[in-house]
Formats: C-alpha cells, structure tokens, sequence
C-alpha cells in the first residue's frame, strides 16, 4: 500500500476510535445526552465571539442545521445566547456551567483515551509524535484549557 494511504487510512481509524472512546466515557460520566457533534460545537464555542453562523462554518453545515443544534444545546442546558455587542441581529453562544463541566469530562476522557497510545509509544515517541502533528494541524487553537 502507498503510504500516503496508509497514512490516511492509519489518521482515519485512530480519529474515529478517539472521538468514540471519547463520546462513550463523556457519557458514562453522566452526559448520556451528548453526541460526537456537540464536543465539536463546544470546541468552537469555547473559543469565544461564536455566534451560530460561525459554528454553522466551523461545523460545515448550513446555517438551519447548526440553528437546531444550538436550540437543542440550550434547551439542554449546555449553551447560553448573549446579545452581540456590535450586531444587534446575531447572538454570542457561551458554555454554562454544565457545558463547561461537560467540556473538562470530555478532557479527561481525551486523556484517558490516548493512554493506552502513550504507554506504547514511550514518552519520548509520543511527545515527538505530537510535535509532529502540531505541525501538521490548521493553525490556530481548538480551544483554550479551562
């Protein structure tokens, strides 16, 4: 096989084993009602100044996709809308308390998921590996450390 290939393939599978670890130990943490979706919506939100249309593009979705996802998100009680200081039509989305708390159960369970990869890599492998990857990703944080 190619290694561009392999490679794809290899990021793909890891990604995917990672987002559902992750998901299943944010629920047993006691936010069953939580999806994949909603840790990258918190992502964007917690970084500030997100209004639905910016999550709409973080998300790559239209803007009536992410209007339902952010109702769905309020009435959950994870997300607040605050007036734009500068746009009286659009609304400034921030993580409640329960949200925040969500977002560092999501942390943990990051921490805890990439464990396992840690201990096989030894300290040295993993630190490069994530220098690495750091230099490969977008620019720009996901979102700041609580």
């Amino acid at each position: 096989m190619d290694d561009a290939l392999a490679f794809s393939a290899l990021v793909l599978a890891l990604s995917g084993q990672l987002v559902q670890e992750i998901n299943t130990r944010v629920r047993e943490q006691g936010f069953a009602d939580l999806r994949p979706a909603h840790g990258f919506a918190f992502a964007r939100i917690s970084c500030g100044d997100a209004t639905t249309a910016d999550l709409a593009e973080h998300l790559d979705m239209s803007k009536q996709a992410a209007a339902q996802l952010v109702e769905e998100l309020v009435r959950k009680g994870y997300v607040v809308r605050r007036p734009h200081p500068r746009d009286a039509r659009a609304r400034l989305l921030a993580l409640t308390d329960h949200g925040r708390a969500a977002t560092r159960a999501a942390d943990e369970a990051a921490k805890a998921a990439v464990a396992p990869w840690r201990e096989a890599l030894g300290e040295r492998r993993f630190a490069a590996l994530v220098a690495d990857l750091t230099g490969l990703a977008p620019s720009g944080p996901i979102r700041p450390p609580w």
